[in-house]
């Protein structure tokens, strides 16, 4: 029996093309609505895994997802990173002269505002998924409208790609977490994700860091944000990989001195291919 991966978005959508490029395609993916969906299919057992974007390297980090990671606790168990390429896609047949309408997710003809911006003819309209724009000009077999999306939407809706790569910056990433409901036991993990709180002190922060550093543990990210109901707090998540286990488990002892509500969010295996 396939694995089942929750997924935000519908069919054809970034969040399945990640779940497929980490899992391969013998899967079988929820659609949910929303983030925190994914995470009570999980936490009821309907599904093995989440696929969730956590930041991108235009946009930053997605905050209100670090708060479903703080408030769920699922162990972060994998990471895949996905370039996003956006494309122009029609029903068959249509040419650049029919259309009048380009639709998708804000987010997504924001990135393509270059594009947008070179063809002022298009009227521009938004839409809740990239993959449910392309979904809604196959099903309405629109002749005048045009999606932006990615090659997977393309092919499961039966579209052309009429214009090819039409995003503004090229180098568009996004990283996607993989939860799991219990820790997968991986001998070879190098990298992992904290989540810790400091004192309010001048350099309270700093000698954390500092153990990291004096390990040879590499920070390759840190997030903050306000612990709710508290001024001038934080939660602090941080990623940090290695290449010597003892070394990381010798920065964890220092660190576990100096801060507060330490948590080991995940350990796994660093996966930086795009």
């Amino acid at each position: 029996m396939s694995i089942k991966v929750a997924i935000q978005g519908i069919k054809g959508c970034f969040h399945e093309e990640a779940a497929y490029k980490y899992f391969g395609e013998d899967i079988e993916t929820v659609e949910c609505e929303s983030f925190k969906k994914t995470c009570e299919l999980l936490k009821q057992g309907r599904v093995d895994y989440v696929v969730m974007a956590i930041e991108n390297s235009i946009a930053g980090g997605l905050l209100p997802n670090h708060s479903l990671l703080r408030d769920y606790r699922f162990p972060i168990v994998g990471e895949v990173y996905l370039h996003i390429k956006l494309h122009l896609l029609v029903s068959p047949g249509v040419t650049i002269q029919d259309i009048k309408f380009v639709e998708s997710h804000p987010i997504a003809l924001q990135q393509c505002s270059d594009y947008l911006e070179e063809n002022p003819q298009f009227k521009i309209t938004e839409g809740e998924d990239t993959a449910g724009s392309a979904k809604k000009v196959s099903e309405l077999q629109l002749k005048d409208t045009a999606a932006v999306a990615n090659q997977l939407s393309a092919k499961l809706y039966g579209l052309e790609i009429l214009e090819r790569r039409i995003e503004t910056n090229k180098k568009n990433y996004t990283r996607f977490l993989i939860l799991a409901a219990k820790t997968d036991e991986k001998s070879n993990v190098n990298k992992a994700s904290l989540s810790f709180q400091t004192g309010n002190g001048v350099g309270a922060l700093s000698k954390v860091l500092l153990c990291f550093a004096e390990q040879n543990i590499n920070l390759s990210r840190i997030q903050s944000m306000p612990v709710l109901g508290k001024r001038n707090e934080y939660d602090f998540y941080v990623d940090v990989e290695w290449n010597d286990q003892a070394d990381y488990e010798a920065a964890i002892r220092r660190v576990l001195k100096l801060t507060n509500n330490f948590n080991i969010m995940g350990e796994y295996v660093k996966n930086d291919k795009v």
